[in-house]
């Protein structure tokens, strides 16, 4: 990790370099005045320095100054900058301080002090680096924790947890609103006949075809498409009126039944089909979203009574 030395006066540079590189320091950079030392600072990452011993006392930009702009770096906001001065009065320091100055080293600089208070630093900044790559790690855990809680494991569509999550939501944004909001409710026709006689393997792997395209059919991003349970999914569609919910539905249905998966059991076809429940309704406040659900669960049944393989639209 490199250590990056702000003065002005060229003896001190070589001087401060003598001292670290004597420590094991070995990459060393220099800049005269704070200008030199922004262009550095730009030019590499704090990866690469990790450290700034600079001079209160420089040309044009005082050091003070310096400080805080490099505190204005996004990748040296968190660079330890230890202030190297002349000026032991309390206003000084105190500035310092205020600009984000970690530290300080009087001169004449003591060979002693100013390798205990480097390793101080470089320890205290090792420490606050671990411990913000342990903060990422544990926030891209519990991003994957909250994506997997939401998810169907089998067919990777979100899953009840997330359907009713969402659709309270949407009920909230459609009763404020006062736009309508639409649900589909379907299952696969026969299902049990399919997975008794090709077994569950086979069943899994069809539930997974019917997610993908039920996923591929969602066109905004607003849609939500869910596995409610077996081989039931639901379909969310927020600011939809009946109408185009209905057509959607049936986009849905003629791309189930184009996938011709074989289902010589099945009551309906030769192949696996679909029958729906499409339901439509403006919330207001002596409806709750169970009422919508309600709905588009017995537009459901009654398709599945009328002979399956269909869609019926609930009357409200």
């Amino acid at each position: 990790m490199g250590i990056l030395i702000v003065d002005d006066s060229e003896n001190t540079r070589a001087l401060l370099e003598y001292y670290l590189k004597g420590a094991g320091y070995e990459d060393i950079l220099h800049a005269e005045t704070a200008p030199e030392a922004f262009s550095l600072l730009m030019m590499n990452d704090s990866s690469k320095i990790g450290l700034i011993l600079m001079d209160i006392s420089l040309p044009d930009i005082n050091g003070i100054e310096a400080c805080h702009h490099i505190k204005t770096m996004d990748h040296h906001k968190d660079t330890p900058i230890v202030m190297v001065t002349g000026r032991t009065d309390d206003t000084n320091l105190q500035l310092a301080f205020e600009a984000g100055a970690i530290d300080y080293l009087t001169k004449p600089i003591n060979k002693i002090e100013l390798l205990a208070r480097i390793r101080s630093v470089l320890k205290l900044k090792h420490e606050m680096d671990s411990s913000k790559k342990i903060a990422r790690q544990l926030e891209e855990a519990n991003q994957k924790l909250k994506l997997l809680s939401s998810m169907d494991e089998l067919t990777g569509i979100a899953n009840r947890r997330q359907f009713n999550h969402v659709i309270d939501k949407e009920w909230r944004r459609s009763l404020r609103d006062n736009k309508p909001l639409s649900l589909i409710m379907l299952d696969i026709d026969c299902f049990k006949l399919y997975n008794d006689n090709y077994g569950h393997q086979a069943g899994d792997d069809c539930l997974k075809q019917v997610a993908h395209v039920l996923n591929t059919q969602a066109r905004r991003p607003g849609d939500l498409v869910a596995r409610y349970g077996g081989e039931e999914f639901s379909i969310v569609l927020p600011d939809t009126h009946s109408e185009s919910a209905t057509q959607y539905a049936d986009r849905v249905r003629i791309a189930i039944d184009t996938l011709c998966i074989p289902h010589e059991y099945s009551k309906t076809s030769k192949h696996i089909t679909i029958s729906m429940g499409v339901a439509t309704v403006i919330p207001n406040n002596n409806m709750t979203p169970d009422n919508l659900i309600k709905l588009s669960d017995d537009a459901l049944y009654q398709s599945k009574q009328e002979g399956r393989n269909r869609i019926k639209v609930a009357k409200v």
